[in-house]
């Protein structure tokens, strides 16, 4: 499998570009003031403390003061502009990732899944968003610190920093031997997490279904499960990572010994100072202090790039479903007297499924037509109608809208003619006035209050008392199943659609009110050409014709009694839900 391109990811920093380098060279400017200080503490030890010199002592006690005095100013201005270049980045990246998959298709969205995407526009992101800040502020500081050192402790004594030279590369090793092995167990890690985020996003959402089959150990035993296998990656992984600290410091401290034997003869010969000793020895602390950083940094920087290469990877997922690259006027396209919707032997699969969802369907539906659809659970009824507004496409055949085929249209101006009422009643949170106007960003209040009438919500809009200004709450959870539908149809119905879909839209509602709002719906709609899905017969034998589907296919098309004479499987629906009287 190709690795995503993580360096794609770097177009984000172009507006922070200045940031992106004042903030390295702070942190460079500061670690030059670090490096002069065991220079000063050899003086004040060789000068003023041999001498028993107090004013030398406080003189270079002040240089002190202001090497820290200096550094830390350049710290803080460093640190500023390596937030202010990651928090822009990270920004910029979450926002074109969720304008990238607000356009993949369904079938993207189905494959990669919803809890994966949510990882990745969150945890995996503030992980990146880390590793940068880190990155800007530590990566050049660190190793010119390291070394600055060795090169200082060479003008001091060459043949004590020849300790230097050992130690460098033997800590280096342990460091990069250390990231090579952790960087793929991090990638591990981000993985299992997406399976406990999963985990969880199912309870939370069928939390009522769970506690109605009393399955809570049952799932509680399945999120320890998964929890803890992520548990055991992450420990894995530290206990790794956890090397780092403890390999670093017996080498460091190794190094120390042997300076220090190697400095003590030099001072015996006279070649060095007491003071130039206490140096070197300061010159190797700060080795090991930025070498521990570096290595924190470096595990840091790998889970960013882990991390980096999961949110790539959605990127290079291209969506399945886009605008064509040339259009033509529709004008020029539309024959007179099309049909609002034509369906040519339509051949549809699912990704990654073999065998066909829709197979060998024709349907031509005229203006202003009513055509209900009706079939048993996973026949195809929603799969048939989200072809209108392309959420799939066909594999075989074609679909066409107004004569024309779905797919030569852009996409805006195909779904703008068409009012979708899902299976799943979905409203946001905000005022009743803000969901409706979901329909249509220019509504007035008496369209919506129409719209209203016609999908019998505006009774039980009234009797709540603030008008438009109702507040409906995350998913429309302070309203009942059957409020939230009829919104939702409302919502759909201020569009003033030429098509309108109803996708098993009103499942909630009791008979009497689904019957009074196929009535409104087709008195008040006439030009508009309506497709009704629905399970139940008493919601579609009153419709211009009905297709029923059985396994993909169509097993009958034409009027209730047409069909009721003719169609085995439309016959056991009807005997099934209707009395003789109203099969009659």
């Amino acid at each position: 499998m190709r690795e995503p391109k993580v360096k794609n990811l770097l177009k984000y920093l172009r507006e922070y570009r200045l940031e992106s380098f004042l903030g390295p060279l702070f942190k460079m400017l500061e670690a030059t003031f670090e490096l002069f200080i065991p220079l000063v503490v050899a003086k004040i030890i060789d000068v003023g403390i041999q001498n028993r010199d107090g004013l030398y002592i406080v003189k270079m006690g002040s240089v002190l003061i202001l090497l820290g005095v200096v550094g830390l100013a350049a710290s803080l201005t460093a640190q500023y502009f390596s937030a202010k270049a990651a928090v822009g980045f990270s920004t910029a990246l979450r926002n074109d990732l969720f304008a990238h998959i607000n356009r993949l298709s369904y079938s993207e969205l189905d494959r990669i899944g919803t809890s994966t995407l949510i990882t990745r526009m969150t945890s995996d992101i503030n992980q990146v968003q880390t590793g940068l800040n880190l990155f800007l502020r530590l990566f050049l500081r660190s190793p010119f610190i390291v070394f600055g050192a060795m090169i200082m402790a060479f003008t001091v004594d060459v043949k004590s920093a020849m300790t230097f030279v050992v130690v460098i590369p033997a800590l280096s090793v342990v460091v990069f031997g250390i990231m090579l092995v952790s960087m793929p167990l991090y990638k591990k890690v981000q993985r299992q997490l997406d399976k406990v985020l999963l985990t969880t996003k199912e309870n939370l959402e069928g939390v009522r279904v769970i506690r109605a089959f009393n399955r809570q150990e049952d799932e509680i035993s399945r999120f320890q499960e998964e929890n803890d296998s992520l548990v055991k990656v992450q420990v894995f992984v530290g206990k790794i990572s956890a090397l780092m600290n403890p390999l670093t410091y017996v080498i460091i401290n190794g190094g120390i010994l042997v300076l220090i034997w190697i400095a003590g003869g030099q001072v015996d010969k006279g070649v060095i100072t007491q003071g130039e000793t206490v140096a070197l020895w300061n010159y190797m602390s700060q080795i090991l202090v930025e070498l521990i950083k570096l290595a924190n940094l470096i595990i840091n920087i790998s889970k960013a790039l882990a991390c980096a290469a999961r949110v790539q990877k959605v990127f290079e997922e291209k969506p399945g479903i886009t605008d064509p690259e040339n259009t033509k006027n529709e004008e020029d396209l539309e024959a007179a007297g099309a049909c609002a919707v034509e369906f040519d032997n339509i051949r549809f699969f699912y990704q990654g499924s073999r065998e066909p969802a829709l197979e060998g369907i024709s349907l031509q539906v005229k203006r202003g037509e009513t055509i209900g659809i009706i079939g048993g659970t996973g026949s195809g009824k929603s799969s048939l109608v989200n072809l209108i507004p392309r959420f799939y496409d066909v594999r075989d055949g074609s679909v066409r809208v107004d004569g024309r085929d779905v797919r030569s249209y852009p996409l805006k101006e195909l779904r703008e003619k068409i009012g979708v009422v899902p299976q799943k009643a979905v409203l946001f949170a905000g005022t009743l006035r803000d969901n409706m106007k979901w329909g249509r960003e220019d509504a007035s209040d008496e369209e919506i209050y129409e719209a209203l009438r016609i999908a019998q919500a505006k009774d039980f809009v009234d009797g709540k008392g603030e008008g438009l200004d109702l507040r409906i709450t995350q998913e429309g959870k302070n309203l009942s199943g059957g409020q939230r539908q009829r919104l939702t149809i409302a919502r759909a119905l201020v569009r003033r659609p030429r098509i309108l879909i109803m996708d098993d839209s009103a499942s909630a509602l009791d008979f009497a009110t689904d019957a009074r709002l196929r009535a409104a719906i087709k008195e008040s709609t006439k030009d508009m050409t309506v497709f009704i899905i629905s399970q139940r017969a008493a919601s579609v034998k009153n419709a211009d014709r009905i297709v029923v589907l059985d396994d993909g296919m169509a097993a009958g098309i034409g009027t209730h009694s047409q069909l009721f004479k003719e169609c085995a499987v439309y016959r056991e629906i009807c005997l099934s839900q209707l009395s003789k009287e109203e099969v009659g």
